[in-house]
């Protein structure tokens, strides 16, 4: 990296590990808490349960999804997106 400016695809590569390693303990974090605050209602027998069971289910659902994307797909497409247009090594 030059300048904060990405000059091959090593450099690519690089960035984008670092970037996932930055932002993976608070995602797994976040994750994390909110699945345990959703074990509750996804586990409750009372007035109501069946209902909240449906919303919280897909809301466990979306949130693992989207930190899986978020840490393993997108990195994946951006450095296949831009990494055709850098060289390979200088």
């Amino acid at each position: 990296r030059r300048d904060g400016i990405l000059t091959d695809r090593a450099a690519l590569h690089q960035a984008i590990v670092e970037g996932a390693l930055l932002r993976i303990r608070p995602k797994i974090m976040t994750v994390s808490v909110i699945i345990v605050g959703l074990l509750p209602i996804l586990f409750s027998q009372g007035t109501g349960a069946d209902v909240m069971k449906r919303i919280a289910a897909p809301l466990v659902g979306g949130m693992v999804s989207a930190a899986l994307l978020s840490l393993i797909l997108i990195p994946v497409v951006y450095s296949l997106w831009y990494g055709k247009a850098l060289p390979d090594k200088e």
